[in-house]
Order: C-alpha cells, then structure tokens, then sequence
C-alpha cells in the first residue's frame, strides 16, 4: 500500500469522527504519514480542548487503528510542533 493509499484510508477512518469534532466547532488534520506512523493535529476548539487527549486515545487513534490496521502508531502534533 502506497502512502497515499494509506492517506485515503485515514482520511476515510478521520470521516468516522469528524462530525463529532466539528460538532464541537474543532477539526483534525493529517500532518503526515511515514513509516506506517500517521501525524496528526486537532484544529479550532480542538486544539485547546481540556479533553483532547482523551479523544485523540479513544476516539482518533482507536479508529484509525480500527479502519486501518497497517498503522502501527498514530501521533498527535501540537502547533509549536507542527510549526503552525
């Protein structure tokens, strides 16, 4: 699997929480993908969210990992990081 047939199998798995994010006036975006490990940033209300570890480990991660086995690692990115 190519990396960007791995990017749109994220992108489909991201689908399955984006209207729960966005409910809540946040997003998430893919960074990057190498070596079977997926980047990524919350954005909006997101980003800031008290509670966003949580989400990240039972809701982004679990269902990347659910829809998309050959990720072996998912990775949360904050702004200074990711050089936003």
């Amino acid at each position: 699997m190519t990396n960007k047939d791995l990017q749109l199998e994220v992108e489909k798995a991201l689908s399955k929480i984006r209207p729960f994010l966005k409910a809540d006036g946040g997003d998430i975006s893919i960074v990057k993908i190498e070596d079977e490990k997926v980047y990524v940033q919350f954005e909006g209300a997101c980003s800031s969210c008290s509670i966003n570890q949580l989400t990240f480990k039972n809701g982004v991660e679990e269902t990347i990992k659910k829809y998309v086995p050959q990720v072996k690692e998912v990775i949360e990115l904050v702004d200074s990081i990711a050089g936003h």
